[in-house]
């Protein structure tokens, strides 16, 4: 058997302390998360973080950096994901869209909510990420080679 890692990307955005989180129906109840999500065929790695920030929070997300590369193996189901974190800002909003199938809000949390909310994460890499932030962890996005032949 060969073993493959699910490859996802995560938005990580900040604003006035806040940072923004989705929170979701899974198999564990209701947990919290950064938008994120599986990478797409024919999809650039920023393009997979601001359709996913999209789709969950209803928000547009400009990737501006690469925040980190995250290798996790979830106990729980046996897998593991290897998560592409970016971060940037949002530039527009639209509460009227309809968000993603199992996602129950979109909602700004600052980091002693996240802190004290770690036991409805989907993941540790939620709060890694912020922290990786809030340290000051950038990446340029030319780091990443997407390339076509």
């Amino acid at each position: 058997m060969i073993w493959k890692p699910h490859v996802t990307v995560a938005a990580v955005t900040e604003r006035e302390g806040r940072f923004l989180l989705i929170e979701e129906e899974t198999s564990q109840g209701l947990r919290f998360n950064q938008p994120a999500g599986h990478w797409e065929a024919g999809e650039t790695l920023t393009e997979a973080a601001a359709r996913e920030a999209l789709e969950e929070s209803a928000y547009d997300f400009l990737p501006q950096h690469l925040l980190g590369i995250y290798r996790w193996h979830a106990p729980a189901s046996d897998t593991t994901f290897l998560r592409f974190a970016f971060c940037g800002e949002v530039t527009a909003h639209y509460p009227e869209r309809e968000l993603d199938q199992g996602i129950v809000r979109a909602v700004w949390m600052t980091l002693d909510e996240i802190r004290a909310s770690q036991s409805l994460h989907r993941s540790p890499l939620v709060l890694r990420c912020c922290e990786d932030y809030l340290a000051g962890k950038r990446y340029p996005l030319d780091i990443l080679v997407h390339y076509h032949e």
